[in-house]
């Protein structure tokens, strides 16, 4: 029994002592850890954990995508190869932590899978996407999610506290294996990133962080994506600034095709070029934000700009104005323009938001330096017609400048009103209108951050790549995928339907609820934007919101007012006349005419004086002027049609001049004789007085008497004015002044007493005209004390 106690002790002891070892040897990043293995011979010997040795020997079979519209054969034949490649993958991700990197870095076939699955698998407008059997549709979603959760713990460098790697070997194992780059990178994002964003971003910026170089990677790489655009341009004969110079052709070779002319087959590659290039690009930067700093620093949103301006209306007009055979073809490439469109503008949305709106938003230091760096932008915009009318659709600028007048006040409001007027001008210009904007913001649910963070804490959660069109058998459909929409719809007094759309909605939900008022209908439907899907799903699962709940559900339409007729209402100085059609039923049509009479000449019609006429009696009875009518005894006023008194009479210009001749008192024609005025004369008198005479001449005037002497001829005023001067100097002994001579003889000869005094003269008199009293007013203003002595 001792015997059997001690060797029960020497086992225990045994044990922990390797559970100890285990322990200890856990705690030890992989790329330190040492195995024990047996050789070849049966001999045990020592090895690192990831050594070549340690690979197991299994063939992983290249991707092929699925067939479009295949037969029978074809479809099996891509079951079974996918089939093929989803259990060797399950098998992958089912080894142990050291297994799994000793496979995945020593194994190249492994890396010729993953790499054919990126490089061939379809994207988001392939037709591969839509599949033609659920089989395929199957078999291609294990595919695509085998491949993700492979990446994804590729990309992981700590899977617990037991099983990680050093951060700094993590990085380099990955940058020198190539098993990640920049190009696997960007198919990853566009492959895996719709409902998957959240893992690939915690997936690429774990891959940036433990390895740096790959920034200097992204920045090489900028570069060869910005060439894209330049190829672009380059197959359609096109030059954008800012490209590399493009070398000139020799004489006589041929012209460069443009995209009118180039063959159907070199149009359909450039457009799909085009589409996957675009694509790719917006979804790495939606995914990796971190990177809009690398493209930003290589001038990628100007080239991007231009690259749209000068290469999207001519694939635009090629798309519309070829003949293609398959109608299907052209409707395809218009999809996938509209797209690559779509995605530039977003793409350029992207960059101006993190590298510009956001430290606006974050508020720092510099928010002065990035709002005019935002506006250089939007300034810069103004000459791209075509680009600024399609973004400032899709994110209107005005809202973002009134962010910036919000966050920023001092920014100047005529460079602002300058830039908006600027906007609406490009809209005009491309011969568009601009539709009336409608800002809605949406404020995120409280359990949205709780569901995100709970996820987080569980670990990663897949979600599966959803066509944009269709979606799994888990996926939402119906109201259920539109209850992002915002709750409030548009409140404006416009409705954005028409009255028909309208009616068409409540007839669809009425069908379905015969029980609900139209008015309550018509109140839910404006509640949720109009859209008859979502209002039966909130009705039927009694979600309404809480301004609906309060309404009676049986509530009517309201009625409409009706307007008052505008011809009741109308005012015209025509009204009630005889062609007053509005409110008269019977009109004389013989007076009516259009154009000239029948058998009536222009002549005829000038030399008509009939209205002449009628109008000469009227002003006949104002040729008779009667100053006195001498009533009979006997007889009234009324009778010759006069009234015997009227108080508003007017005698200023009567000519009875009453009380004129009375002999009592001072009379009129005592004090001031009547006279007739001088214009109205037959004969005139001049009168001239003048200065110091007391007699006063009188000249008849020529014998002209007709002539208006009001104004008298100023020759003869000249000639009598001059006689009056000459018979003045001539009594007062006039002598005429003798002239000034203030230049005398040469300078050394002598000068003459005249020539001193005149030159003493003018010296003494030049201050009295011109300019020359400036040294008076200087002695008045030093006198004052206003110019320092």
């Amino acid at each position: 029994m001792k015997w059997l106690e001690k060797s029960h002790r020497q086992s225990r002891h045994e044990k922990k002592t390797r559970e100890g070892e285990a322990m200890a040897c856990a705690r030890v990043p992989l790329d330190e850890q040492q195995v024990t293995e047996p050789g070849p011979l049966g001999k045990e010997h020592t090895l690192p954990a990831l050594h070549p040795v340690r690979k197991e020997e299994r063939c992983f079979v290249p991707y092929k995508s699925p067939p479009e519209d295949g037969s029978p054969a074809e479809v099996e034949e891509f079951l079974e190869h996918a089939k093929f490649i989803t259990e060797d993958l399950e098998w992958l991700l089912a080894l142990p932590h050291d297994k799994f990197w000793c496979q995945v870095v020593f194994d190249e076939s492994l890396q010729r899978c993953l790499d054919s699955y990126l490089h061939h698998a379809p994207r988001g407008l392939d037709p591969a996407t839509l599949p033609s059997s659920p089989a395929v549709a199957d078999m291609q979603r294990s595919v695509h999610r085998a491949v993700f959760l492979t990446f994804l713990r590729m990309a992981t460098h700590k899977e617990s506290k037991e099983n990680f790697i050093t951060p700094a070997v993590f990085g380099e194992i990955i940058y020198e294996n190539f098993l990640f780059d920049i190009p696997k990178i960007l198919d990853l994002c566009v492959l895996f990133g719709k409902g998957n964003s959240q893992l690939l971003n915690k997936m690429i910026d774990n891959i940036f962080t433990q390895q740096p170089s790959y920034y200097s990677d992204l920045d090489e790489t900028v570069p060869t994506v910005l060439q894209v655009f330049d190829t672009i341009l380059g197959k359609c004969g096109l030059h954008c600034e800012g490209a590399t110079a493009m070398e000139p052709l020799k004489l006589g070779t041929n012209k460069q095709p443009t995209a009118m002319t180039m063959s159907q087959q070199e149009l359909v590659d450039l457009i799909l070029y085009l589409c996957d290039s675009t694509t790719t690009i917006h979804a790495f930067l939606d995914i990796f934000p971190a990177a809009c700093s690398s493209f930003h620093s290589h001038s990628f949103l100007s080239r991007l700009t231009s690259f749209y301006e000068t290469a999207v209306p001519d694939l635009e007009k090629a798309v519309r104005k070829r003949n293609f055979d398959d109608k299907n073809l052209q409707e395809d490439l218009w999809k996938r323009l509209s797209h690559s469109c779509r995605k530039m503008v977003e793409t350029a949305h992207l960059l101006l938001h993190h590298t510009c709106l956001q430290p606006i938003l974050e508020g720092g230091e510099n928010m002065l330096t990035f709002a005019e760096e935002l506006l250089q932008h939007f300034t810069s915009f103004l000459t791209e017609k075509r680009f600024l009318s399609d973004y400032d659709e899709q994110f209107p600028i005005a809202d973002d400048v009134s962010l910036l007048q919000q966050a920023l006040p001092v920014i100047d409001e005529t460079r602002t009103s300058y830039l908006l007027q600027g906007v609406e001008s490009a809209w005009e210009s491309v011969g568009r209108r601009k539709p009336q904007s409608q800002i809605q913001h949406k404020a995120p649910s409280a359990s949205a951050y709780q569901g995100a963070e709970g996820g987080a804490s569980a670990g990663f959660r897949l979600q599966e790549d959803r066509d944009a069109e269709g979606g799994g058998g888990d996926s939402m459909r119906g109201a259920e995928a539109m209850l992002d929409v915002p709750l409030k719809g548009n409140n404006g007094a416009m409705c954005p339907v028409s009255e028909a759309e309208l009616e068409s909605l409540l007839s669809c939900i009425r069908d379905l609820l015969p029980d609900l008022g139209e008015g309550f209908l018509l109140a839910c439907l404006q509640e949720y934007d109009y859209n008859s899907e979502l209002v039966i799903n909130n009705i039927l699962e009694d979600r309404l919101a809480p301004n609906l709940d309060k309404l009676d559900r049986a509530m009517p339409r309201p009625l409409k007012e009706e307007l008052p007729n505008v011809m009741d209402s109308r005012s015209n100085v025509f009204d009630d006349d005889e062609f007053d059609i509005f409110r008269r039923d019977k009109v004389d049509m013989s007076r009516i005419w259009k154009g000239r009479r029948k058998g009536e000449s222009a002549r005829e019609m000038l030399n008509d004086k009939q209205h002449v006429a009628e109008q000469r009696a009227r002003y006949q009875a104002y040729e008779t002027v009667v100053d006195e009518v001498v009533i009979e005894p006997g007889e009234s006023a009324e009778a010759y049609g006069l009234d015997d008194y009227d108080d508003e009479y007017d005698d200023t210009y009567d000519m009875n001049q009453v009380g004129a001749n009375d002999l009592d008192g001072d009379s009129l024609l005592n004090r001031r004789p009547f006279t007739v005025p001088q214009v109205l004369r037959k004969g005139n008198k001049a009168q001239d007085d003048e200065e110091g005479e007391d007699e006063d001449e009188e000249e008849t005037l020529p014998n002209n008497v007709n002539r208006d002497q009001f104004v008298q001829d100023p020759a003869l005023l000249r000639e009598r004015a001059e006689a009056r001067r000459a018979a003045m100097q001539q009594r007062k002994g006039f002598r005429p002044e003798r002239p000034s001579n203030v230049v005398g003889k040469p300078k050394g000869q002598g000068q003459t007493l005249e020539t001193f005094l005149d030159r003493r003269k003018k010296e003494a008199n030049k201050s009295r005209t011109s300019n020359h009293n400036r040294r008076t007013m200087a002695d008045r203003k030093r006198n004052k004390g206003m110019i320092p002595s």
